[in-house]
Protein backbone atom coordinates (compact mmCIF):
# COMPACT_ATOMS: atom_id res chain seq x y z
CA UNK A 1 0.00 0.00 0.00
CA UNK A 2 3.26 2.60 0.17
CA UNK A 3 3.96 1.50 -3.13
CA UNK A 4 2.35 4.20 -5.28
CA UNK A 5 3.19 7.44 -3.01
CA UNK A 6 5.20 10.09 -2.73
CA UNK A 7 5.12 10.17 1.10
CA UNK A 8 8.52 8.67 1.88
CA UNK A 9 7.51 4.63 3.00
CA UNK A 10 7.79 3.99 6.87
CA UNK A 11 10.94 2.15 8.13
CA UNK A 12 10.69 -1.41 8.18
CA UNK A 13 8.96 -1.96 5.22
CA UNK A 14 10.08 -4.57 3.35
CA UNK A 15 9.75 -5.11 -0.70
CA UNK A 16 10.27 -8.51 -2.12
CA UNK A 17 11.16 -8.63 -6.09
CA UNK A 18 12.46 -10.89 -8.67
CA UNK A 19 16.20 -11.11 -8.29
CA UNK A 20 17.19 -8.49 -10.70
CA UNK A 21 20.07 -8.57 -13.57
CA UNK A 22 23.02 -6.14 -14.07
CA UNK A 23 23.33 -4.97 -17.91
CA UNK A 24 26.80 -3.36 -17.99
CA UNK A 25 29.31 -4.02 -15.07
CA UNK A 26 33.00 -3.93 -14.89
CA UNK A 27 34.58 -6.63 -13.10
CA UNK A 28 38.38 -5.79 -14.20
CA UNK A 29 40.79 -7.87 -13.51
CA UNK A 30 43.51 -9.40 -11.94
CA UNK A 31 43.27 -10.02 -7.88
CA UNK A 32 40.42 -7.03 -8.04
CA UNK A 33 37.85 -9.07 -9.89
CA UNK A 34 37.20 -10.86 -6.46
CA UNK A 35 36.24 -8.12 -4.71
CA UNK A 36 34.06 -6.64 -7.12
CA UNK A 37 32.01 -10.24 -7.29
CA UNK A 38 31.52 -10.25 -3.51
CA UNK A 39 29.30 -7.34 -3.83
CA UNK A 40 27.82 -8.30 -7.08
CA UNK A 41 26.79 -11.24 -6.35
CA UNK A 42 24.81 -10.24 -3.01
CA UNK A 43 22.31 -8.56 -5.43
CA UNK A 44 22.00 -10.14 -9.13
CA UNK A 45 21.34 -13.35 -10.61
CA UNK A 46 23.76 -12.64 -14.23
CA UNK A 47 25.47 -9.12 -15.33
CA UNK A 48 27.23 -8.26 -18.77
CA UNK A 49 30.91 -8.17 -18.37
CA UNK A 50 32.34 -5.13 -19.80
CA UNK A 51 35.20 -5.64 -22.13
CA UNK A 52 37.45 -2.72 -21.74
CA UNK A 53 40.59 -4.44 -20.22
CA UNK A 54 44.17 -4.01 -21.16
CA UNK A 55 44.60 -5.75 -23.54
CA UNK A 56 40.82 -5.48 -24.41
CA UNK A 57 38.76 -8.68 -24.78
CA UNK A 58 38.50 -8.51 -28.94
CA UNK A 59 37.78 -12.27 -29.59
CA UNK A 60 35.88 -14.98 -28.22
CA UNK A 61 39.00 -16.88 -27.22
CA UNK A 62 39.80 -13.92 -24.99
CA UNK A 63 36.24 -13.52 -24.09
CA UNK A 64 36.26 -17.67 -22.71
CA UNK A 65 39.46 -16.57 -20.91
CA UNK A 66 38.08 -13.46 -19.53
CA UNK A 67 35.00 -15.74 -18.31
CA UNK A 68 37.28 -18.33 -16.57
CA UNK A 69 38.64 -15.82 -14.59
CA UNK A 70 35.17 -14.52 -13.43
CA UNK A 71 34.24 -18.07 -12.83
CA UNK A 72 37.21 -18.71 -10.88
CA UNK A 73 36.65 -15.69 -8.39
CA UNK A 74 33.48 -16.12 -7.19
CA UNK A 75 32.71 -16.59 -3.47
CA UNK A 76 32.89 -19.62 -2.34
CA UNK A 77 29.32 -19.35 -0.83
CA UNK A 78 27.26 -17.70 -3.83
CA UNK A 79 23.53 -15.89 -1.55
CA UNK A 80 21.08 -16.70 -4.87
CA UNK A 81 22.89 -20.17 -5.69
CA UNK A 82 24.66 -19.39 -8.53
CA UNK A 83 25.71 -16.12 -10.39
CA UNK A 84 26.35 -15.69 -14.34
CA UNK A 85 28.82 -13.55 -16.56
CA UNK A 86 27.51 -12.04 -19.24
CA UNK A 87 30.07 -12.26 -21.64
CA UNK A 88 30.94 -8.98 -24.48
CA UNK A 89 33.28 -8.35 -27.32
CA UNK A 90 35.09 -4.99 -27.51
CA UNK A 91 34.26 -3.88 -31.34
CA UNK A 92 36.82 -2.35 -32.96
CA UNK A 93 37.56 -1.21 -36.74
CA UNK A 94 38.98 -4.35 -37.03
CA UNK A 95 36.05 -6.53 -36.02
CA UNK A 96 35.28 -9.49 -38.06
CA UNK A 97 31.79 -11.47 -38.92
CA UNK A 98 32.97 -14.65 -38.54
CA UNK A 99 34.89 -13.56 -35.24
CA UNK A 100 31.38 -12.45 -34.43
CA UNK A 101 30.03 -15.62 -35.57
CA UNK A 102 32.73 -17.65 -33.24
CA UNK A 103 31.94 -15.98 -30.50
CA UNK A 104 27.87 -16.34 -30.86
CA UNK A 105 28.64 -20.29 -31.48
CA UNK A 106 30.47 -20.54 -27.68
CA UNK A 107 26.53 -19.67 -26.03
CA UNK A 108 28.55 -17.29 -23.77
CA UNK A 109 28.88 -13.86 -25.85
CA UNK A 110 25.40 -12.02 -25.97
CA UNK A 111 26.87 -9.02 -26.56
CA UNK A 112 29.48 -6.20 -28.49
CA UNK A 113 30.76 -3.46 -26.94
CA UNK A 114 30.84 -0.09 -29.46
CA UNK A 115 32.97 2.36 -27.73
CA UNK A 116 34.31 5.35 -29.86
CA UNK A 117 38.08 5.65 -29.71
CA UNK A 118 38.70 7.94 -26.84
CA UNK A 119 35.22 8.44 -25.32
CA UNK A 120 36.09 6.95 -22.00
CA UNK A 121 38.07 4.39 -19.85
CA UNK A 122 40.24 1.89 -22.14
CA UNK A 123 38.70 3.13 -25.16
CA UNK A 124 41.80 4.00 -27.35
CA UNK A 125 41.18 0.88 -29.39
CA UNK A 126 37.43 1.50 -30.26
CA UNK A 127 35.93 2.15 -33.09
CA UNK A 128 37.14 5.05 -35.21
CA UNK A 129 34.42 5.13 -37.80
CA UNK A 130 31.14 3.24 -37.40
CA UNK A 131 31.04 2.84 -41.25
CA UNK A 132 34.05 0.23 -40.71
CA UNK A 133 31.93 -1.75 -38.27
CA UNK A 134 29.13 -2.55 -40.67
CA UNK A 135 30.36 -5.91 -41.82
CA UNK A 136 30.52 -7.00 -38.01
CA UNK A 137 27.23 -5.53 -37.11
CA UNK A 138 25.49 -7.31 -40.46
CA UNK A 139 25.97 -10.62 -39.08
CA UNK A 140 24.93 -9.86 -36.00
CA UNK A 141 21.92 -8.76 -37.37
CA UNK A 142 21.81 -11.63 -39.47
CA UNK A 143 21.74 -13.81 -36.13
CA UNK A 144 18.28 -12.24 -35.03
CA UNK A 145 16.75 -12.49 -38.70
CA UNK A 146 17.69 -16.44 -38.47
CA UNK A 147 16.81 -17.86 -34.94
CA UNK A 148 13.27 -17.55 -33.43
CA UNK A 149 11.95 -19.11 -30.77
CA UNK A 150 9.29 -20.20 -28.38
CA UNK A 151 9.61 -19.48 -24.58
CA UNK A 152 7.57 -20.36 -21.80
CA UNK A 153 7.34 -18.49 -18.74
CA UNK A 154 5.38 -19.27 -15.58
CA UNK A 155 4.74 -16.88 -13.31
CA UNK A 156 3.96 -16.85 -10.09
CA UNK A 157 0.38 -16.87 -10.14
CA UNK A 158 0.58 -20.39 -11.89
CA UNK A 159 -0.59 -18.47 -15.30
CA UNK A 160 1.22 -19.89 -18.13
CA UNK A 161 2.22 -17.25 -20.99
CA UNK A 162 3.97 -18.39 -24.23
CA UNK A 163 5.30 -15.61 -26.43
CA UNK A 164 7.28 -16.14 -29.83
CA UNK A 165 10.33 -13.98 -29.40
CA UNK A 166 13.28 -13.27 -31.32
CA UNK A 167 16.55 -14.94 -30.10
CA UNK A 168 18.28 -12.02 -30.23
CA UNK A 169 21.76 -13.75 -30.66
CA UNK A 170 24.02 -10.12 -30.20
CA UNK A 171 22.97 -7.46 -28.73
CA UNK A 172 24.98 -3.80 -29.69
CA UNK A 173 25.92 -2.49 -26.26
CA UNK A 174 26.69 1.84 -27.31
CA UNK A 175 28.43 3.98 -25.18
CA UNK A 176 26.45 6.84 -26.42
CA UNK A 177 29.44 9.76 -27.12
CA UNK A 178 31.10 10.84 -29.77
CA UNK A 179 34.95 11.74 -29.27
CA UNK A 180 35.72 14.87 -31.70
CA UNK A 181 37.96 16.97 -30.27
CA UNK A 182 35.92 20.21 -29.96
CA UNK A 183 32.73 18.71 -29.16
CA UNK A 184 31.93 19.84 -25.15
CA UNK A 185 31.88 17.24 -22.81
CA UNK A 186 28.00 18.06 -21.99
CA UNK A 187 27.01 18.10 -25.52
CA UNK A 188 28.68 14.66 -27.02
CA UNK A 189 25.21 12.22 -26.26
CA UNK A 190 23.05 14.47 -27.96
CA UNK A 191 25.42 14.89 -30.96
CA UNK A 192 25.94 11.02 -31.05
CA UNK A 193 22.55 10.47 -31.11
CA UNK A 194 22.46 12.90 -34.44
CA UNK A 195 25.22 11.32 -36.14
CA UNK A 196 25.68 7.86 -35.43
CA UNK A 197 22.88 6.53 -33.66
CA UNK A 198 19.86 7.67 -35.99
CA UNK A 199 21.94 6.65 -39.45
CA UNK A 200 22.61 3.03 -37.65
CA UNK A 201 19.53 2.22 -36.88
CA UNK A 202 18.20 2.99 -40.61
CA UNK A 203 20.92 1.25 -41.82
CA UNK A 204 20.38 -1.86 -39.05
CA UNK A 205 16.88 -2.19 -38.36
CA UNK A 206 16.81 -5.64 -37.57
CA UNK A 207 19.93 -5.49 -34.88
CA UNK A 208 18.97 -4.62 -31.12
CA UNK A 209 21.07 -2.06 -29.99
CA UNK A 210 21.20 -0.87 -26.29
CA UNK A 211 22.24 3.02 -26.08
CA UNK A 212 24.05 2.08 -22.30
CA UNK A 213 24.40 4.87 -19.36
CA UNK A 214 22.31 6.92 -20.95
CA UNK A 215 21.91 10.72 -19.34
CA UNK A 216 20.55 13.46 -21.20
CA UNK A 217 16.97 14.46 -21.58
CA UNK A 218 17.50 14.04 -25.91
CA UNK A 219 18.45 10.22 -25.19
CA UNK A 220 15.37 9.84 -23.39
CA UNK A 221 13.09 11.38 -25.77
CA UNK A 222 15.13 9.52 -28.66
CA UNK A 223 14.97 6.11 -27.23
CA UNK A 224 11.03 6.63 -26.51
CA UNK A 225 10.29 7.38 -29.95
CA UNK A 226 13.15 4.81 -31.84
CA UNK A 227 11.79 1.38 -32.73
CA UNK A 228 11.25 -1.50 -30.48
CA UNK A 229 14.70 -2.67 -30.89
CA UNK A 230 16.23 0.24 -29.53
CA UNK A 231 16.12 0.60 -25.81
CA UNK A 232 18.54 1.77 -22.93
CA UNK A 233 20.18 1.05 -19.65
CA UNK A 234 20.20 3.65 -16.68
CA UNK A 235 22.53 4.38 -13.82
CA UNK A 236 21.92 5.05 -10.65
CA UNK A 237 24.48 7.58 -9.83
CA UNK A 238 22.40 9.65 -13.16
CA UNK A 239 18.99 9.01 -10.78
CA UNK A 240 20.26 10.41 -7.57
CA UNK A 241 22.82 13.08 -9.04
CA UNK A 242 23.77 16.00 -11.17
CA UNK A 243 26.79 18.30 -12.11
CA UNK A 244 26.52 20.20 -9.17
CA UNK A 245 27.71 17.43 -6.83
CA UNK A 246 30.42 16.62 -8.94
CA UNK A 247 31.56 20.70 -9.27
CA UNK A 248 30.10 22.54 -6.10
CA UNK A 249 31.88 23.55 -3.09
CA UNK A 250 35.14 21.93 -5.23
CA UNK A 251 35.85 19.52 -7.71
CA UNK A 252 34.66 16.09 -6.23
CA UNK A 253 36.80 12.79 -8.21
CA UNK A 254 34.37 10.08 -6.80
CA UNK A 255 31.55 12.03 -8.90
CA UNK A 256 33.51 11.81 -12.08
CA UNK A 257 31.56 9.44 -14.77
CA UNK A 258 31.57 9.12 -18.06
CA UNK A 259 29.08 10.14 -19.55
CA UNK A 260 29.74 12.95 -17.21
CA UNK A 261 26.36 13.79 -14.82
CA UNK A 262 24.35 16.62 -16.31
CA UNK A 263 21.98 19.50 -15.61
CA UNK A 264 18.75 18.52 -12.74
CA UNK A 265 16.64 19.03 -15.90
CA UNK A 266 18.56 15.59 -17.49
CA UNK A 267 18.41 14.13 -14.22
CA UNK A 268 14.26 14.88 -14.03
CA UNK A 269 14.13 13.23 -17.54
CA UNK A 270 15.74 9.90 -16.68
CA UNK A 271 14.17 9.46 -13.32
CA UNK A 272 10.94 9.86 -15.06
CA UNK A 273 11.70 7.66 -17.62
CA UNK A 274 13.21 5.28 -15.71
CA UNK A 275 10.11 4.88 -13.52
CA UNK A 276 7.32 5.53 -16.11
CA UNK A 277 6.83 1.47 -16.77
CA UNK A 278 8.00 1.17 -20.03
CA UNK A 279 10.41 -1.60 -20.72
CA UNK A 280 12.50 0.62 -23.33
CA UNK A 281 14.50 1.26 -20.00
CA UNK A 282 16.11 -0.92 -18.09
CA UNK A 283 18.73 -1.58 -15.10
CA UNK A 284 22.80 -1.09 -16.18
CA UNK A 285 24.93 0.02 -13.09
CA UNK A 286 28.06 1.04 -14.89
CA UNK A 287 29.73 0.30 -11.18
CA UNK A 288 33.57 0.88 -12.61
CA UNK A 289 35.58 0.42 -9.73
CA UNK A 290 39.30 2.14 -9.58
CA UNK A 291 41.82 2.41 -6.92
CA UNK A 292 42.04 5.67 -4.92
CA UNK A 293 45.38 6.69 -6.37
CA UNK A 294 44.16 6.84 -9.78
CA UNK A 295 40.63 8.64 -8.91
CA UNK A 296 42.13 11.02 -6.35
CA UNK A 297 44.46 12.07 -8.62
CA UNK A 298 45.89 15.46 -11.21
CA UNK A 299 44.37 13.65 -13.98
CA UNK A 300 41.69 10.87 -12.36
CA UNK A 301 39.99 8.75 -14.42
CA UNK A 302 35.72 8.08 -14.56
CA UNK A 303 33.98 5.58 -12.96
CA UNK A 304 31.76 6.01 -9.93
CA UNK A 305 31.41 2.36 -7.93
CA UNK A 306 27.92 1.27 -6.83
CA UNK A 307 28.20 -2.36 -6.96
CA UNK A 308 28.37 -2.30 -3.13
CA UNK A 309 24.55 -0.68 -2.73
CA UNK A 310 23.56 -0.86 -6.33
CA UNK A 311 20.19 -1.89 -5.58
CA UNK A 312 19.43 -0.22 -2.64
CA UNK A 313 20.30 3.18 -4.23
CA UNK A 314 17.66 2.69 -7.54
CA UNK A 315 15.46 2.01 -4.53
CA UNK A 316 16.01 5.54 -2.93
CA UNK A 317 15.43 7.12 -6.09
CA UNK A 318 12.51 5.19 -7.35
CA UNK A 319 10.95 6.13 -3.33
CA UNK A 320 11.90 9.34 -4.62
CA UNK A 321 9.15 9.39 -6.87
CA UNK A 322 6.44 7.01 -5.29
CA UNK A 323 7.26 4.51 -7.71
CA UNK A 324 8.99 1.84 -5.32
CA UNK A 325 5.86 -0.40 -7.83
CA UNK A 326 7.55 0.13 -10.79
CA UNK A 327 10.77 -1.23 -9.81
CA UNK A 328 10.74 -4.97 -10.39
CA UNK A 329 9.83 -4.22 -13.84
CA UNK A 330 12.68 -1.91 -14.71
CA UNK A 331 15.62 -4.35 -12.64
CA UNK A 332 14.14 -7.56 -13.09
CA UNK A 333 12.22 -8.11 -16.86
CA UNK A 334 12.65 -5.30 -19.31
CA UNK A 335 16.54 -5.77 -19.72
CA UNK A 336 16.22 -10.00 -19.69
CA UNK A 337 13.20 -9.91 -22.03
CA UNK A 338 15.56 -7.16 -24.65
CA UNK A 339 18.53 -9.78 -24.00
CA UNK A 340 16.32 -13.22 -24.73
CA UNK A 341 17.18 -14.25 -21.58
CA UNK A 342 14.65 -16.20 -19.72
CA UNK A 343 13.61 -13.61 -16.30
CA UNK A 344 14.82 -15.00 -13.32
CA UNK A 345 11.50 -16.59 -12.17
CA UNK A 346 11.01 -18.47 -8.91
CA UNK A 347 14.60 -16.54 -7.57
CA UNK A 348 13.93 -13.35 -5.55
CA UNK A 349 15.07 -10.69 -3.10
CA UNK A 350 13.84 -8.68 -0.46
CA UNK A 351 14.95 -4.67 0.13
CA UNK A 352 13.81 -3.18 3.33
CA UNK A 353 13.20 0.51 4.36
CA UNK A 354 16.48 0.30 7.14
CA UNK A 355 19.37 2.54 6.34
CA UNK A 356 23.10 1.70 7.01
CA UNK A 357 26.19 3.82 6.71
CA UNK A 358 28.74 2.88 3.72
CA UNK A 359 32.46 1.98 4.94
CA UNK A 360 34.95 4.66 3.55
CA UNK A 361 36.48 2.36 1.54
CA UNK A 362 36.53 -1.36 0.17
CA UNK A 363 39.49 -3.02 -0.76
CA UNK A 364 40.17 -3.59 -4.53
CA UNK A 365 43.12 -5.96 -5.08
CA UNK A 366 46.32 -4.68 -3.98
CA UNK A 367 44.70 -1.30 -3.30
CA UNK A 368 41.70 0.72 -2.29
CA UNK A 369 38.68 1.65 -3.66
CA UNK A 370 36.42 4.75 -2.40
CA UNK A 371 32.61 3.79 -3.11
CA UNK A 372 30.04 6.23 -3.59
CA UNK A 373 28.38 7.76 -0.39
CA UNK A 374 31.70 6.32 1.45
CA UNK A 375 31.21 7.84 5.48
CA UNK A 376 27.16 8.42 4.59
CA UNK A 377 23.75 6.45 4.55
CA UNK A 378 22.04 4.65 2.30
CA UNK A 379 18.37 4.20 2.93
CA UNK A 380 17.31 0.61 1.98
CA UNK A 381 19.19 -2.58 2.95
CA UNK A 382 19.05 -5.90 1.38
CA UNK A 383 17.18 -8.71 3.78
CA UNK A 384 20.35 -11.11 4.01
Amino acid sequence: KYLATMTPVPQGTKLTITLPDDFHHHFRDGPATANVLAHITRQFGRAIAMPNLKPPVTTADAALKYREHIMSNLPEKLTHGSFEPLMTLYLTDNTTAEEIRKAHATGFVKACKYYPAGATTNSDAGVTDVKKTYPALRAMAELVRLQRVFRLFIRIENQVECYLRSNVGMILCIHSEVSTPGIDIFDREPVFIEEIIKPLVEDMPNLKIVMEHISTKEAVEYVESAPDNVKASITCHHLLYNRNNLLVGGIKPHFYCLPILKRETHREALLAAATSGSNKFFLGTDSAPHPVENKESSCGCAGIYTAHAALELYAEAFESVGALEKLEGFCSFYGADHYGLPRNTGRTITLEKKEWKVPEKYEFGKSVLVPLRAGDVVQWSIVE
